[in-house]
């Protein structure tokens, strides 16, 4: 019996722990996508500013998303997504727009929703995110 409740705990726990280190790519990759669309280019000092860190920070985050082929980006250059980040930035939209209506249906206000929305949407189970989506567009 200890031996299955460990066992879950930790499985449990295992996920959380993906969910955060995918959540940085996640946000970084809908953020440029965000810039992209409003402004026609995403640039490392708006992307700092943005999320409220350090240049430097930024700088060495989007290598990282380079390495992993989700951006394309030389120094002193507008970055761009790779077919690869244009599809994670468009699943991460829907997810957090789906989280957004779900809260906003049951009755939470708008900014908190949105407040709530961004940091629920990466450690959501697509199961969860489905009877979501049901309960939202039901008629």
């Amino acid at each position: 019996m200890v031996k299955n409740i460990v066992k879950a705990t930790s499985a449990r726990f295992e996920s959380v722990r993906k969910a955060h280190l995918s959540e940085n790519t996640e946000d970084y990759v809908e953020l440029i996508s965000d810039l992209i669309n409003k402004f026609g280019k995403a640039q490392t000092t708006i992307i700092a500013k943005k999320l409220g860190v350090a240049k430097p920070t930024v700088s060495k985050t989007l290598l990282k998303l380079k390495k992993d082929g989700f951006i394309n980006h030389q120094p002193y250059q507008p970055i761009t997504l790779t077919p690869k980040g244009k599809e994670l930035a468009e699943k991460c939209k829907q997810r957090h727009q789906i989280v957004y209506d779900f809260l906003i249906k049951i009755g939470v206000p708008k900014n908190i929703a949105e407040i709530d929305s961004e940091g629920i949407e990466h450690h959501i189970s697509s199961e969860t995110l489905e009877i979501f989506k049901k309960f939202i567009y039901v008629k």
